[in-house]
């Protein structure tokens, strides 16, 4: 049986899912055009366009951003101190990793002021269009109101397998922990000591319980949204996995998403 006919028997109405390996896609399921919000899975696109400025010199990675004492490398690795929905700051910047919507939308504002440019276009610009998104927007938060669709996504994670928009070396740091030994929450899998991340991606380390599958490497990088959908790409194995679901996460997911990933990766 085909891995992703795993999805046949969830308890959602719509999903939509591919493996993609370095050799391209390996197997989908579900209708590749169907527009999904993202949740949280935005944050993966937004960082990108946030990188991207970086290296066009609109922006730097340790230039003040947000709180006192914070950066905007601070913003990308959840490690500026802001609480996750607002803009109050909880804790000293470099202390701890509390995961921030909020501090995406003071990045995309950041990003508005710099360039000149509105975030939803900058990212349209810099990641949708080189990339042949056609069917990706940001009609809301660029922490977590992005939608998408699976075959621009399979656009995406062919992207972060082989970089054409951003320097190889860029991505590689943006997927190494930021900020190491910081403990924080991943949300719906409680605490986590070292919480790792990277620069916009969260990092699987040695995080137990966790979204991905038990055979993931150490070196993973995604995310996941509330809307139901995640994003993986495990480099030790040149292998990614998105799915696109219309039921929010919850208690249903959680012993789902790791059994595929984890027959994912032995397929």
């Amino acid at each position: 049986m085909p891995t992703l006919d795993l999805t046949a028997s969830w308890p959602v109405d719509h999903v939509s899912a591919v493996v993609v390996t370095d050799s391209g896609i390996r197997e989908e399921v579900g209708d590749t055009e169907n527009v999904y919000e993202l949740a949280s899975v935005t944050k993966l696109l937004s960082a990108y366009a946030v990188l991207v400025a970086v290296e066009e010199g609109a922006v730097e990675l340790d230039q003040p951003a947000g709180p006192e004492g914070s950066t905007v490398r601070h913003l990308l690795a959840h490690a500026s101190g802001l609480a996750f929905g607002d803009r109050t700051a909880t804790a000293p910047a470099g202390t701890k990793r509390i995961y921030s919507s909020a501090g995406f939308e003071v990045l995309a504002e950041l990003i508005e002021a710099e360039s000149g440019i509105a975030f939803p276009d900058y990212l349209n610009e810099a990641v949708c269009r080189p990339l042949q998104m056609t069917n990706t927007s940001l009609p809301g938060s660029a922490g977590h109101g992005g939608r998408s669709t699976l075959a621009d996504l399979t656009r995406f994670v062919a992207e972060l397998q082989a970089p054409t928009l951003l320097a190889s070396q860029t991505l590689a740091s943006a997927t190494e922990v930021q900020f190491p030994g910081l403990n924080g929450i991943v949300p719906g899998y409680g605490s986590h000591r070292p919480c790792d991340w990277g620069l916009g991606f969260e990092l699987r380390g040695d995080k137990t319980p966790h979204w991905t599958g038990s055979n993931n490497s150490s070196s993973t990088f995604g995310h996941f949204g509330q809307a139901g959908t995640f994003l993986w790409v495990d480099p030790a194995v040149r292998t990614a996995c998105v799915v696109l679901t219309d039921r929010a996460f919850g208690d249903w997911a959680k012993p789902l998403w790791p059994e595929l990933s984890d027959a994912v990766l032995a397929g």
